[in-house]
């Protein structure tokens, strides 16, 4: 039999088996379908007019399986293996650097600190010339990564052009690469630490371990901010054990329950708490889901930390993975989890997805519970803050100008024009000077970018009717030829955001990511509120004790 079929004739086998298990538990429905798939899927791969590939229709048949259920459902190929491992475990193995495409070359964008990459000399900027002797120029990001990525402990020979130049040829070494869970911790107000944690992949809680060793050995501590801003989550167990560094023993952190008997498990913490009194601050936003919920519910249900920011995320929904064969796999929401005061903040209720109805929890329907000491918190999507505080973006036009390379490349010429350059993490900016240099450099480039302003006037012709429009041409006429839309005006309406972005850049090539968080803290209100908190006893006490949470 030829290979490419044997998982299709593996398939109708088990099936056929299922078949007779599920009808003998009067789950006939089910069998009949699988049935109905096999035959299906035997027919398209024999008999269409063109050879079709068994692994696509199974691929499609599968997105289209899941499709009407919840997004984190999904099927995982055997192709996407290596993807979803990185995203649980946060390792793989190759040289530890992020890279961009820039004209017919791939270059790099950022090396982790302590990566081989970082070791072997290589940095932001460096264009790649040639891997294992093969000229790199054309290939693709994709294509460089492949190269790049291999098993730890083999070897790979680079060859890059740096900014000023010169060329090097290295010999790398790849190892197994962990990307940081807890990209930053220090200290950012007398006695008050800092964590950032980005995400809760497997070992995330020895970092967090080691970084809260760190910051004792370093001082006495009167407070400590966890950061769980953009903390998308990940591993459940390991946020109950980052828990268990705060609240006592035994602890009941997070509960799971869905429709089978395994889904329906009680989480308490197993070790003794290294911080059990020490005042927190928890720092939490729109981006903030799943694991990250878990650990900022818990510590406010149990009154144990004061929440800044805005309503997080509301991922209440737990996922399990099953082998499907072939080294593929299934990842399947099991359950609803709730946190300490009994609620889940699962925000969408996808329960009715398959007839459409994708809802959220309506005001009518949110019920009040009551946190360990007897605040009153609720359930309906998401945790919110105990001090809420507006969200800071971004505009829009800077994210371009980045996401366009535009501060990338300028920050390679600043580089080329600074050779040996040393500057203060915390305090370094562009000067007006350099400023200008930038606005220089945008003279002949093209970003596709519109102001809000403009983006509003267009939908405001389109919706008007013809009636309308034709009486109200002449004035929009007029507020288009005045309004100034164009890269230099932009350059200075948005100036002290397109500096930043510039600083970070420049920033990142000094101090890595670390170093563009440090450079953050003093300008970020967040952070200054939750000093400020930590500094008020009074204050924090009668947060944890007294204040009710809004509803909305």
């Amino acid at each position: 039999m030829n290979r490419k079929y044997r998982p299709l004739a593996a398939a109708a086998l088990v099936a056929a088996a299922a078949i007779t298990i599920f009808a003998a538990r009067n789950d006939f429905g089910l069998g009949r379908n699988m049935e109905i798939t096999v035959n299906m899927m035997r027919e398209l791969s024999l008999n269409y007019v063109d050879e079709v590939d068994p692994d696509k229709l199974m691929e499609g048949a599968a997105a289209g399986m899941v499709s009407d259920l919840d997004p984190y459902t999904e099927y995982i190929p055997e192709k996407g293996m290596q993807n979803f491992e990185l995203l649980t475990t946060g390792k793989y193995g190759g040289i530890g650097a992020l890279i961009r495409q820039k004209e017919d070359y791939v270059r790099i964008a950022q090396p982790y600190q302590g990566s081989p990459a970082d070791l072997a000399g290589l940095r932001i900027g460096d264009k790649i010339l040639a891997i294992d002797g093969k000229d790199a120029k054309g290939f693709t990001t994709e294509e460089v990564s492949s190269r790049l990525k291999g098993e730890p402990g083999s070897k790979v020979r680079v060859e890059v052009e740096h900014l000023d130049g010169s060329k090097q040829t290295a010999l790398i070494r790849r190892e197994r690469i962990a990307i940081p869970g807890v990209p930053y911790a220090g200290r950012v107000a007398d006695g008050i630490g800092y964590i950032r944690h980005s995400d809760f992949t497997e070992g995330c809680y020895e970092e967090m371990r080691a970084a809260v060793e760190r910051l004792r050995k370093e001082g006495e501590l009167k407070g400590l901010i966890l950061d769980y801003r953009s903390n998308g989550g990940g591993i459940m167990q390991e946020a109950v054990k980052i828990l268990g560094m705060f609240v006592p023993k035994g602890t009941e952190v997070v509960s799971t329950k869905g429709r089978s008997e395994d889904s329906k498990q009680v989480f308490r913490t197993n070790t003794e708490p290294v911080l059990p009194d020490l005042p927190l601050v928890v720092l939490v936003n729109g981006s903030s889901a799943s694991a990250a919920e878990i650990v900022a519910g818990a510590l406010q249900d149990l009154d144990r930390a004061v929440l800044i920011g805005q309503r997080s995320f509301g991922k209440g929904l737990v996922q399990t993975t099953r082998p499907l064969g072939y080294n593929t796999m299934l990842k399947l929401t099991t359950a609803k989890y709730y946190i300490p005061s009994g609620r889940c903040i699962q925000a969408i209720d996808y329960s009715h997805s398959q007839e459409g109805d994708i809802r959220t929890v309506p005001d009518s329907l949110i019920s009040e519970f009551s946190t360990r000491a007897g605040r009153k918190v609720y359930d309906g999507g998401g945790i919110m803050p105990d001090i809420r505080t507006e969200p800071e973006y971004i505009s829009r036009f800077a994210m371009t100008l980045y996401a366009m390379g535009f501060i990338e490349d300028f920050g390679d010429e600043y580089t080329r024009r600074n050779p040996g350059q040393t500057i203060d993490i915390r305090t370094f900016s562009i000067s007006d000077r350099d400023y200008a240099d930038f606005a220089e450099f945008m003279k002949d480039k093209k970003v596709p970018y519109e102001s809000d302003t403009r983006r509003a006037l267009k939908a405001l012709k389109k919706a008007a009717d013809e009636d309308l429009f034709a009486d109200l041409k002449e004035k929009f006429e007029k507020v288009e030829a005045e309004l100034k839309d164009d890269t230099r005006t932009n350059l200075e309406t948005y100036r002290e955001q397109v500096i930043e972005t510039i600083n970070n850049d420049i920033v990142m090539r000094h101090g890595y990511q670390a170093g563009v968080i440090e450079h953050s803290l003093p300008e970020d209100t967040e952070v200054q509120r939750a000093i400020d908190i930590l500094n008020n006893p009074q204050e924090y006490n009668r947060i944890t004790s007294e204040q009710d949470t809004a509803r909305k």
